[in-house]
């Protein structure tokens, strides 16, 4: 059995298994601005505190997309993964989200943080494509 077929084996085995959710990250509103500067989004309720006070949300929130820009960066843990390793591995990028949605505003100063659940693998060629269903956690606080 080549090295590919025995990570395969190893992930397919280990479907259905849940991170331990990853570290809470304070969303900023510095991080905010920044983002807003790079992508040109400069909507009020992303970035005039003032104006975003009195708004519908009652504080700045950031971009969906910032979120979703962040979400695999706060799926990292220090704490022991119940995630299989596979020997042999040389790197893991993202491929794509799959039916992304926003279904809460995320308030500046909001602490958020993300485990994700092994939902499938595939062979793909020389590679193996791994689908995680990622779940975020908002610890909901305004200001």
């Amino acid at each position: 059995m080549s090295a590919l077929e025995k990570a395969y084996e190893v992930l397919r085995a280990a479907i259905g298994t849940e991170s331990p959710p990853g570290d809470w990250f304070t969303v900023t509103q510095e991080q905010v601005n920044q983002f807003a500067d790079v992508t040109g989004d400069h909507q009020w309720i992303h970035v005039d505190v003032e104006r975003a006070k009195n708004g519908p949300f009652g504080a700045p929130i950031a971009h969906g997309h910032l979120t979703l820009s962040i979400l695999g960066l706060i799926g990292r843990t220090d704490k022991p993964s119940n995630m299989p390793v596979v020997e042999g591995q040389k790197m893991g990028i993202n491929y794509g989200f799959n039916k992304v949605r926003f279904p809460a505003p995320v308030p500046v100063g909001a602490r958020i943080r993300s485990k994700r659940t092994l939902k499938s693998v595939e062979l793909k060629g020389g590679m193996i494509e791994v689908m995680n269903r990622d779940y975020q956690d908002l610890s909901k606080h305004l200001r």
